[in-house]
């Protein structure tokens, strides 16, 4: 079938791609550069290309027209932007999200899956949640207000009769992961963190592999209207420091863990010093925030009803260390 994805040279959309292509789906996918080398990359693997962004109705009416399926996975993750950057994220995040689902659904579109985020369930009070759960907790970053304005959107077009499936993985983790955690664990293999740290919070992870995979599953087997949380389990902030420590790397201990409120306004204070040379600081009162938050989600009802698997997120962090320590040349 031809699909059509969005966000595709993206950290979860370009692994995604590939594993469509390797299912015999006929790929196009909206770039913002046909020349960079990302797109340049998924030109090689036969994918078309088509230059715009999902801001673009035009573009994105021409480009869908005639897909059996489409995925919108773009969306713009950072922690701790300026204004301009929060206003870009709300252009991308929700009036994308608008574009591309409401004109998959005026098309006729047989199939559309839209890349939420647990996120956008918010505090998970102390356990695992299923789809279930009821959001009461106050978005504590731009980035969760703008997701979960947009997964309301989605919401919405389900009820109005859209053939749309929502897929919300937990914390994406994996080799090249920009996230904040992300970019921390390369700062420990490369023996570069610091042994001070934050947070006392928890969170669900699962390895971007399981994603792509949990992903087709829902776009080929998933039942239309339905919500499927991808997870492959929970782990304390601590905890998770604490395993990175068992792998090679730099210091095996954190020497002191900042109580909240100090955390906050030291990252608040760092922001601005931050983006004189990076837009997306790694430190930040979004980052230190969200590392106090519960974000426990079970991916039960994925694994039961689309037969996915999901590794433990232990293995899914050992994993991750081990892909980084290969990218480095190191074992």
């Amino acid at each position: 079938m031809r699909v059509f994805v969005t966000g595709a040279t993206g950290f979860i959309g370009r692994p995604l791609v590939t594993a469509l292509l390797v299912r015999g789906h006929r790929v196009s996918a909206l770039v913002r550069d046909a020349q960079s080398p990302a797109a340049s990359a998924l030109l090689a693997e036969g994918v078309e290309l088509v230059v715009g962004d999902v801001s673009d109705r035009g573009v994105l009416r021409t480009a869908m027209a005639g897909a059996a399926m489409v995925v919108h996975a773009a969306g713009h993750y950072a922690l701790g932007l300026n204004k301009a950057g929060r206003e870009r994220m709300t252009q991308a995040n929700v009036n994308g999200t608008a574009n591309t689902l409401g004109i998959a659904h005026e098309l006729g579109v047989g199939r559309i899956l839209y890349v939420s985020t647990a996120l956008v369930f918010g505090s998970s009070d102390g356990r695992p949640r299923d789809e279930n759960w009821v959001r009461h907790s106050a978005p504590q970053s731009h980035y969760e207000a703008t997701k979960v304005e947009a997964h309301e959107l989605a919401l919405a077009l389900q009820r109005a009769g859209a053939p749309l499936l929502i897929a919300c993985p937990v914390a994406v983790i994996g080799p090249g992961d920009h996230s904040s955690l992300g970019r921390l664990a390369r700062l420990y293999v490369r023996n570069l963190l610091p042994p001070v740290s934050f947070g006392d919070g928890a969170a669900s992870f699962v390895h971007v592999e399981d994603t792509v995979a949990g992903l087709l599953h829902c776009l080929e087997r998933g039942q239309l209207g339905e919500t499927y949380l991808l997870s492959g389990g929970s782990l304390p902030v601590r905890e998770v420091f604490s395993l990175w420590h068992t792998t090679p790397g730099g210091l095996k201990f954190i020497w002191w863990w900042m109580p909240r409120w100090l955390a906050v306004r030291y990252c608040a204070w760092l922001e601005p010093l931050e983006r004189l040379s990076d837009p997306s600081p790694l430190f930040s009162a979004d980052l230190a925030r969200m590392a106090f938050m519960d974000l426990q989600f079970d991916g039960t009802k994925a694994v039961r009803e689309l037969g996915v698997k999901f590794r433990s997120p232990r293995q899914a962090w050992l994993d991750t260390l081990a892909s980084e320590r290969r990218h480095l040349g190191r074992r």
